[in-house]
């Protein structure tokens, strides 16, 4: 490996009033190798990143490029330069074929500045075979996995001649089949002296993956080192101050009575694809189940089930033995607390103060957040629930009557999961509970979901993240294709077994 290619020196950035997101943070990335960043929601570390790729400018400091100061306003410059950045949601036109896809807006023409198709067909192959990416440039892209989709991102900035690739939770919408794939290629850039800067809360991969790491707290660089001396353990306390426990802290426990059910529940979309296929699922009281599956599988119809956000053809849907399919969404919350994937369009207002986040649904619910019958919200009792919240799951914010889209996307998470949790229900449905949450809050998250669990309410838990599901819940269910096809119990089952339920439908044979 050569010098730095890349340097960031003393880099302040300010987002008004007075929210220092980095205080003078000095890194260096070398030619030819795999640098991963890492640290708490809030850190910096995507405002670093997206500082050094123009989309967010910075109030000091300076950016080096072979030596020599560069200015980066916007993603068209960064790329113009070499510079490229994978985002963790795929943006790609499904109805597109691969090639379409890369040469998209920097087409090779012909006479009358009609696409050449041949020849952009056989740029993209060569790059394919170049890169070993094993694509066929003809596929649509709407029939590709969710793993060569992201390959088609990355062919995208091949194709632009980028050498110095951003790579943001690129793991995350992946099985873990996939990801050591993904690695090897990741591998094979660097080889060819591509830099790598790769995003990551998966402490396990950033150590398996990188060279060096530099870690980031708070807005200041902790300290950057080379992987070899690291440890999990190390990382962790860097990043977050304190030790960070990664063992399963579940302790053995006695299911009681059945406290949700859905029975021979189907669902066909407007397109007559069947999405959901005789779903049946039973949760007791005490106990954790989770649902594993391959994004697209009908996990959000199944959500969307639950919670009367759609009609499901037929089933049953039961909280304590109350059939709930054609009960209001109001009335289902009564019974259901729930966490939602998507925190910004479903979980919240982005407009709304920070506390009327916080008293949603609760405001319907319990008379003490309201006066007048109901009429006016009162604000001193919302304002006293927010500071609980943030005391206890250690939100950080200026003020709660700031906007909730102030909050960084870990924090909004961890104002909604003190909400739902807070609601104290029978039964709770928790959609990707810590999806981008850093290593101590997902410590904490855990506990309280497992203290849940001892308090005895049911919890359905859908996560991307199988040492999440395994760490927490007491069965897996599998969801293929809209379909139930395995019902095992964590102790009895593993990581592979179920990585292979998730892509094929069945176990893998050896």
């Amino acid at each position: 490996m050569v010098g730095n290619i890349i340097e960031m020196n003393n880099i302040i950035k300010v987002f008004p009033p007075n929210v220092v997101a980095l205080d003078t943070v000095s890194v260096g990335f070398r030619e030819g190798e795999i640098h991963a960043v890492v640290g708490e929601n809030g850190a910096g570390k995507s405002t670093l990143m997206k500082i050094l790729y123009g989309m967010q400018p910075y109030d000091s400091g300076e950016i080096l490029y072979k030596g020599k100061p560069i200015h980066i306003p916007n993603p068209g410059t960064a790329i113009a330069n070499g510079i490229g950045m994978v985002h963790q949601e795929i943006l790609l036109i499904p109805e597109y074929t691969v090639w379409e896809n890369v040469v998209l807006g920097v087409e090779p023409v012909k006479l009358f500045d009609r696409i050449d198709k041949k020849k952009a067909c056989e740029e993209v192959l060569k790059r394919i075979y170049e890169f070993q990416f094993n694509l066929n440039p003809d596929a649509r892209v709407s029939d590709l996995s969710v793993a060569a989709r992201q390959k088609v991102e990355i062919l995208k900035l091949l194709y632009r001649n980028v050498s110095f690739l951003i790579m943001d939770e690129p793991t995350s919408v992946l099985t873990p089949q996939e990801i050591p794939q993904l690695f090897d290629e990741l591998r094979r850039l660097r080889d060819n002296n591509h830099t790598i800067v790769f995003i990551s809360h998966h402490l396990d991969e950033v150590l398996d993956l990188s060279d060096r790491i530099t870690v980031l707290r708070k807005g200041k660089k902790i300290d950057t080192i080379e992987t070899s001396k690291a440890t999990k353990t190390s990382l962790a306390q860097m990043m977050v101050g304190r030790e960070v426990f990664f063992e399963s802290i579940k302790q053995p426990k006695e299911p009681g009575d059945v406290v949700f059910e859905a029975s021979n529940v189907s669902f066909t979309n407007s397109y007559k694809h069947p999405k959901l296929k005789d779903i049946n699922i039973r949760v007791k009281a005490g106990e954790i189940v989770g649902i594993a599956g391959v994004e697209g599988n009908g996990q959000l119809e199944l959500v969307n089930a639950v919670m009367g956000l759609l009609h499901i053809d037929q089933g049953q849907v039961k909280v304590f033995d109350q059939n709930l399919v054609k009960a209001t969404i109001l009335d289902r919350r009564k019974k259901i607390a729930y966490v939602p994937q998507d925190r910004t369009n479903m979980g919240a207002c982005i407009t709304a103060t920070i506390k009327e986040n916080t008293i949603m649904t609760h405001h319907r619910l319990n008379k003490r957040f309201t006066r007048w019958n109901g009429a006016v919200i009162d604000y001193k009792e919302a304002d006293s629930f927010t500071q609980k919240i943030r005391q206890k799951l250690d939100v950080q914010m200026d003020s709660s009557d700031a906007a909730f889209k102030s909050l960084s996307g870990g924090n909004q998470q961890k104002v909604i999961l003190g909400r739902e949790l807070s609601l104290n229900t029978p039964f709770i449905l928790l959609d990707q509970p810590t999806r981008g949450l850093d290593v101590g809050s997902i410590e904490f998250v855990h506990q309280q979901i497992l203290a849940m669990r001892d308090e005895n309410h049911a919890i359905l838990l859908i996560s991307a993240d199988l040492e999440e599901l395994f760490r927490l819940t007491d069965r897996i269910l599998v969801l293929y294709r809209g379909q139930i096809v395995a019902d095992l119990v964590t102790e009895k089952t593993n990581i592979n077994e179920i990585g292979y339920l998730m892509l094929e439908g069945k176990p893998h044979e050896a």
